[in-house]
């Protein structure tokens, strides 16, 4: 009796078709082991045999001997929609020397994006600055409708045969289309952010094809994408008065004074200013918000972005906001990721589409959120136009699947604590790991040996943390970034500040 497919899928092979890669040299200097190659797959997995399209896809081989292999583990940074193709050689450099032998690291970029084909490209020049004012005190809704509209009709008349098919359950077929191609019975994956979607979807609907499944910085399991935004703008909120707080225990480097409200004052001032005034017409208050939002993610980045708001209120200097902007916002129109994190959350689950309930709700959430309610419901109001209904992933319950490690920091901003939480609950035979008041996403691989180590043990030979409970262990948070100025010769990345392509990125 064949195998049964799962859900929504014909039988792999059906009607002749098998997944194939033909590997060979990236030709990268850096990391000449690399090999890189294009997995076609079914637009719809449904229709084996009809169009077809290409993921990218490279590999970095095992170097331990047969006996110590351990077969390939898949990875995903986040996004939707970041390319994966960065962390097959970066992530082994990180791990022990023996753990990194005895994996094929396996790095892919999704569906429609970036150097797979077709990649969409609604509207290269959506984010070019300055765009209207996020705050719809400004008067700028209407002009928001329009530019959302316009850019979700764009998306639509130019993809109307892909956008169908961009759901995460699409892109977790291509993922076991990988592992057969690769003639594995069993992967590992390990992904962080939406990668934790990625992870958890696979393991719902290919449990049994599952070695080893890490997540770190977690995505509820049951959560629709709209929920998800919500509680990110309450956590936001949070980080960017712990920000403040910061800069205002160090008046002795920044000079903005010792009282945090007082901080936070003058960052909202300096919006204000630029709003009025963008430096070099492109830098306006929208892109201010969106270079702040780098230190949502990551506290590394508060020293750079102190010394931006200390140089423009007290000496009228642009020139570190000017850096800053370039390093965490500015847009490059080669980067097609924020279509497919469109494509995939305006499709993977139901939005409200009735824009009177967005400005209702939006306004309710702005009296506790008003740092980033409005830039993230702006982000994402495309979804009120999106073509097509949303759909909804499988349920996770971790059934059949071998014991996973799950991390997650409690002060997260972009994948808030309570996600990681949930999904302890939803995966009762899972380990969790927690950063103890951490505010950075993405914990692991960051200089914190805590962390590390159960990732490592974990890796090695399948050693976890001792149950104790929902939270299996507690680790001390990475300490806050000591206060320093970085000024415009200071361009390169700081101590502590990474440059891990997935840190500049709104990453759901």
């Amino acid at each position: 009796m064949p195998a049964q497919a799962a859900p929504g899928r014909a039988p792999s092979g059906a009607a002749g078709y098998r997944p194939h890669l033909d590997w060979k040299s990236c030709g990268d200097a850096s990391n000449p082991r690399l090999l890189c190659a294009k997995l076609e797959v079914p637009l719809d997995h449904a229709r084996p045999n009809g169009p077809k399209i290409k993921i990218a896809v490279n590999r970095l081989p095992a170097t331990a001997p047969a006996d110590k292999q351990q077969g390939p583990i898949l990875l995903n940074p986040g996004g939707p929609g970041i390319s994966g193709l960065w962390m097959a050689p970066w992530v082994p450099s990180k791990m022990p020397a023996d753990v990194a032998a005895s994996y094929d690291w396996i790095g892919f970029d999704l569906r429609g994006t970036q150097s797979s084909e077709p990649h969409m490209a609604c509207d290269p020049n959506y984010f070019d600055g300055p765009r209207p004012d996020y705050q719809p005190s400004a008067g700028t809704e209407q002009a928001w409708l329009r530019k959302a509209s316009g850019y979700a009709a764009d998306c639509a008349s130019k993809y109307a045969d892909l956008l169908p098919h961009l759901r995460t359950v699409d892109i977790v077929r291509d993922m076991d289309d990988i592992r057969q191609a690769l003639g594995a019975k069993k992967i590992s994956f390990f992904g962080w952010s939406y990668g934790t979607t990625l992870g958890s979807t696979y393991g719902a609907m290919y449990p049994s094809h599952v070695r080893r499944l890490v997540l770190d910085s977690i995505v509820g399991p049951h959560i629709t994408w709209y929920e998800q935004n919500v509680r990110q703008d309450l956590q936001h909120e949070k980080r960017f008065k712990a920000f403040t707080a910061w800069v205002a225990k160090a008046d002795g480097t920044y000079h903005l004074g010792t009282d945090a409200s007082g901080v936070e004052s003058k960052w909202y001032a300096m919006r204000a200013a630029l709003g009025k005034a963008p430096v070099d017409g492109k830098i306006g208050a929208d892109e201010w918000d969106d270079t702040q939002l780098a230190g949502g993610y990551d506290p590394a980045k508060w020293p750079r972005l102190a010394t931006v708001l200390a140089a423009y209120t007290n000496s009228k200097d642009a020139g570190p906001l000017r850096v800053a902007y370039d390093k965490y916002a500015a847009p490059d129109p080669s980067d097609d990721s924020f279509d497919l994190y469109n494509a995939v959350q305006c499709s993977d689950s139901t939005w409200p589409r009735d824009w009177g309930f967005w400005r209702k709700d939006q306004a309710r959430i702005d009296k506790k959120a008003h740092y980033y309610t409005y830039s993230n419901m702006w982000y994402n109001a495309a979804c009120v136009f999106w073509a097509g209904k949303g759909g909804e992933r499988p349920r996770i319950t971790g059934k059949g699947l071998p014991t996973a490690l799950l991390f997650q920091a409690t002060e997260d901003a972009a994948t808030v604590y309570q996600g990681g939480v949930e999904m302890a609950k939803a995966m009762p035979n899972s380990r969790f790991v927690v950063e103890q008041g951490g505010g950075r996403h993405a914990i692991t691989l960051a200089g914190n040996a805590c962390l590390d180590k159960p990732l490592f043990d974990y890796l090695r030979d399948g050693t976890l943390p001792k149950n104790r409970g929902l939270v299996d262990l507690r680790c001390a948070k990475t300490p806050d970034p000591t206060p320093t100025w970085v000024g415009v010769a200071k361009a390169a990345a700081q101590p502590g500040e990474s440059v891990r392509p997935l840190d500049n990125y709104r990453i759901r």
